[in-house]
């Protein structure tokens, strides 16, 4: 790396491994803000469902609760696994 005498280039390095580390700051939390989103739209999305076969073949409370869930397990595990995968960046 060469440096002039006024430290334009060490400067413009600084300022680049901030963005970056800026970047991976914006980018974990908006993964993380999705996973949410994610989480509860499919957990809401399988509990009415699960009413609704509930409703259909009078059976209580036994599809809506099995299916809400089955979205929550599914969701959290495939967070898990896309956090796992990630791990390695950090």
């Amino acid at each position: 790396m060469v440096i002039d005498l006024e430290g334009k280039e060490v400067k413009a390095m600084l300022m680049t491994n901030k963005t970056n580390q800026d970047r991976k700051m914006y980018s974990a939390i908006f993964m993380l803000s999705s996973w949410g989103f994610v989480i509860v739209i499919a957990s809401f999305l399988f509990l009415y469902v699960g009413h609704k076969l509930d409703e259909l073949l009078d059976t209580s409370p036994n599809f809506m609760f099995g299916l809400f869930f089955l979205a929550l397990f599914a969701c959290i595990g495939r967070l898990y696994q896309d956090a796992w995968l990630k791990r390695k960046d950090v």
